[in-house]
């Protein structure tokens, strides 16, 4: 970005601690709780490899967010992590994250969760409309709230929140002290996993269901204090999902027994049926209702900061950077984000964007791991920011925290080829697009400095 204009619109810092806070859970916890227990006791055949299934994917990610804690310390910038690839590496690096993101990752989740929102709408309320047109309602309501600035949305975002912690807690009581369910004579495991192995291939939608925390690097723009504010709300945040998910994971076991838990595709429902009947199946459909709906917002809250960087740093289209001079958030890139979700949510085309977009995500996890080598090395010598927070028992932990990304992302190219292809198509057509746009912006624009982004403290 450019030397910033005296008279130009900056963006609102009203957010604290407990938004950043909120922001993390809220991009973190979605409808996956409360469906991927059951998939990973198909994995693994034992409650011990099941609870350290979600312990080990919850150290993972906590490694993750240490790391993004530091980067957030280091460099308050608008944008968070397409900052971090910008700055370390090359534009194009940022660029295509920031292009992958609004055309695979964030608009396909956010077209996923819609939809698991709008089937259990219908199915609460008996409504006769398709679920993708409830979907796209969702969609639209909350784009239009979060234009109205980002107190609102952060205001939205933290009450579903804690409404989704309610129903988690409902969840945890009855699983922790209700009655326990005998299974069934003749369920039995699945054959075809089991062990180390099993847990290998567990891992891959335990670190799904842990996805989402780096999203509320997007905001740092708007915290009043996010050297401060940010790392805290993430560790924070990070360190109560794990607690969460642990916990539910372990009332799906206690409850319905590792067979049966791995022969149902809605646990969460039918511990709640077992143990209080319809009424407790309605009960927590309308809380899995409200987490998607909760995950949605976040993802419309803080993934549009990304776009707008991209327009402020001339790779994208020049209306996409521009701030409402009232609310003095970025409405186009807001309406811009919601419009391509609702597209593929009314096309219902998710099911096979979703496929790869774990392949191209947890790609730029590792590279923005890497990033923070990057950072460490150049500020060898530096004893200006002893202070700050730092990733323990780094360089290792951070080496781990990249490998097992990559890993993660090389294992579902493997097994997803075809979509994987897809991803990896859109990855190059950035590439393609990229020189066009940038050369365009050196043609009408004079030279930018070598600091893309100021701080933002």
């Amino acid at each position: 970005m450019g030397n910033p204009d005296p008279n130009e619109v900056p963006l609102a810092r009203r957010l604290g601690l407990f938004d950043a806070t909120m922001i993390v859970m809220g991009g973190i916890i979605g409808a996956g709780i409360f469906v991927n227990p059951a998939v990973v006791a198909r994995y693994v055949h034992t409650p011990l490899f099941v609870l350290g299934a979600w312990l080990l994917g919850g150290m993972i990610a906590l490694i993750g967010a240490f790391v993004y804690a530091e980067l957030a310390a280091l460099r308050p910038r608008v944008g968070g992590q397409y900052a971090y690839l910008r700055d370390a590496y090359h534009p194009i690096v940022a660029f295509l994250y920031g292009w992958t993101l609004l055309l695979v990752v964030q608009t396909g989740g956010m077209a996923g969760a819609a939809i698991i929102f709008g089937r259990y709408s219908c199915e609460l309320f008996d409504l006769s409309i398709s679920e993708q047109v409830v979907a796209t309602v969702a969609l639209a309501i909350l784009t239009a709230v979060n234009c109205l600035g980002v107190r609102a949305g952060s205001n939205v975002q933290s009450v579903l929140m804690l409404i989704k912690l309610m129903a988690i807690a409902l969840l945890v009581g009855v699983g922790c002290f209700g009655p326990v369910k005998t299974s069934a004579a003749g369920v039995e495991l699945p054959a075809d996993s089991g062990g180390f192995a099993g847990l290998a291939r567990a891992m891959v939608p335990v670190l799904f269901a842990y996805g989402g925390w780096q999203t509320a690097s997007f905001v740092s723009g708007e915290m009043r204090n996010p050297r401060r504010d940010l790392p805290r709300g993430l560790l924070i945040g990070v360190i109560g999902v794990i607690v969460c998910y642990v916990l539910v994971s372990y009332s799906c076991v206690r409850v319905l027994g590792v067979a049966d838990l791995a022969h149902t595709n809605v646990p969460a429902s039918e511990m709640m049926r077992y143990a209080l009947g319809e009424r407790g199946a309605q009960v927590i459909a309308a809380g899995i209702a409200i987490s998607t709906l909760g995950f949605l917002s976040q993802s419309i809250l803080t993934a549009p900061r990304v776009y707008y960087a991209m327009a402020r740093d001339g790779v994208f289209f020049k209306a996409v950077g521009y701030l409402d001079p009232r609310t003095r958030v970025p409405t186009v890139a807001i309406v811009l984000q919601g419009v391509c979700a609702a597209v593929i949510a009314l096309t219902g085309k998710y099911d096979q964007i979703l496929n790869y977009v774990v392949a191209i995500d947890v790609l730029f996890f590792g590279l923005t791991g890497a990033s923070l080598l990057i950072f460490r090395a150049h500020l060898k010598g530096e004893t200006s920011e002893e202070g700050r927070l730092r990733v323990p028992g780094h360089p290792i932990t951070t080496s781990i925290f990249v490998l097992a990304c990559w890993a993660i992302s090389i294992s579902t190219v493997v097994q997803f080829p075809r979509n994987a292809g897809i991803g990896i198509g859109i990855l190059a057509a950035g590439a393609l697009v990229y020189p066009l746009w940038r050369s365009g912006a050196q043609g009408a624009s004079p030279p930018r400095n070598s600091s893309p982004s100021p701080d933002v403290m």
